[in-house]
Parts: C-alpha cells; structure tokens; sequence
C-alpha cells in the first residue's frame, strides 16, 4: 500500500510539474529588463537586436506588448526611428505614436529604470536628427521612470535634434543610412555604460 500510495504522489507531482501555465507570459527575476521597438523600415529593429544581444535580454515590438508585461519589468530600453519631421508630437509614424498618447498614461512606471535609443538620418535629416528620441525620453521621465545612458554627440553631423538634453543626447542615437558600419559597437559599448549606471539589467 505504501508503495503504490508512493506512485500516486509521484505521478500526480509529474502531471504538475509538465502542466501548462494559464494566462500570459510570467515574468521572472531572470527577465529584469527588455528592449522595446518599433520600426518603419526595419532600421531601428536591427540596432534593437544589436542591444539586446550584447544585454543577453529579450526585444519585442511594443505594439505586441501586454500592459501587464511592461508594468513587469524593473527597466525598459526603448527606440524608435523619426519619421514625422518637425512635429511636436507622435514623431515617430509608428506604433509609439499610439502607444505614447493611449498606453502610456494609463500605466505605472515610477521608479522603473529606462533608456532610450533612436534612428535617424543626420545627412538627409540633419535639423532633426532622432527627435522621436527625445519623445520618447521626456514623456517616460514625465511617468517617474528613472533616465539611463546619455550620450556625448561627438561623432555625429546633425545641426539639430531634439533628442539633446543639455549638450548631451538622451541615450543612443545610430544612423544606418551613413554610420550603419558604427551602430553594433555604439550598441554595445552603450550596454556596457548603462551598466556601469547601475541599469537594472
């Protein structure tokens, strides 16, 4: 008896254990951070790719995006490309044009880490250079989300962005229209300076 009753506690713990989970997809302390795009031509989705290898950490289209899963994690590294020149809102002509305005203030970001990265064209764009950057930056920060990963504009040949914050740009700008051979090392060192900032990797 006491053997088959040994079986029993057995099988029932294997049926447990190999179970599928209900509902949406958890998040562990193995999934502090995650990258979030979204992309015109598929530009900004590459340098999304570059960071999230050099992070070892996931990237998703945040049009894909639960509400759930974003409020889950402890830090956020957001990029865009700029396509609506000179606005001064939803600059982007991608989901973030939605998500910013709709999503955006109805979730509880105070505390969480974030970094943002941008596209653009400093030739053929050069007086707006990544400014759906600096959307992205300052509509986060209004939420309470701590900022990460200035960058100097050494490199660069824009005249204007409004991705700049005090002579700095708010996190990493990339041109793969004329720097595309710069962007995966920019991504990479740009990892390793967020976690020198105490990024919540």
């Amino acid at each position: 008896m006491k053997f088959t009753a040994i079986i029993s506690a057995l099988a029932a713990t294997s049926v447990a254990a190999f179970a599928p989970s209900m509902g949406g997809r958890s998040i562990t302390s193995l999934d502090a951070a995650v990258v979030y795009f979204s992309t015109s031509t598929g530009n900004t989705e590459t340098i999304a790719e570059y960071i999230a290898a050099a992070a070892s950490i996931e990237v998703e289209e945040i049009g894909d995006a639960s509400e759930t899963e974003i409020v889950a994690y402890d830090g956020l590294i957001i990029g865009s490309p700029t396509w609506n020149t000179g606005a001064d809102e939803q600059r982007s002509g991608t989901t973030w044009d939605d998500f910013l305005y709709s999503t955006l203030p109805n979730l509880d970001l105070e505390g969480k880490n974030v970094a943002v990265f941008g596209m653009g064209d400093q030739q053929s764009y050069m007086d707006n250079y990544c400014d759906a950057a600096g959307e992205l930056y300052d509509l986060f920060e209004a939420k309470g989300c701590k900022m990460f990963g200035l960058t100097s504009t050494d490199g660069y040949s824009h005249l204007e962005s409004k991705a700049q914050r005090d002579g700095k740009f708010c996190g990493l700008m990339c041109d793969e229209d004329n720097q595309y051979d710069l962007s995966e090392d920019r991504a990479k060192a740009w990892v390793e300076q967020l976690k020198s900032e105490g990024f919540a990797f």
